[in-house]
């Protein structure tokens, strides 16, 4: 794979990633614990599925999250 598909596949991953955080930003508050358990199953499922769908490891994830990190995208 070459630089350009890399850096198009991580500008992929980084768009899906921002989009599922928006979703569940943008959903209901204040429904307590439950909420936010239910909340923490649905983002890790969603970035379990990006990773599989862009065959993605955990070393990949956890580098391009510090990068974005440390670029303050995110924080």
């Amino acid at each position: 794979m070459n630089e350009r598909e890399k850096l198009r596949k991580f500008r992929e991953l980084d768009d899906a990633f921002a989009q599922a955080l928006r979703e569940l930003d943008g959903g209901p508050r204040g429904s307590g614990q439950a909420f936010d358990e239910h909340k923490d199953s649905d983002f890790e499922d969603r970035l379990q599925g990006l990773m599989s769908e862009y065959a993605l490891s955990q070393r990949c994830v956890h580098e391009m999250l510090s990068t974005l990190m440390e670029y303050k995208k995110i924080s």
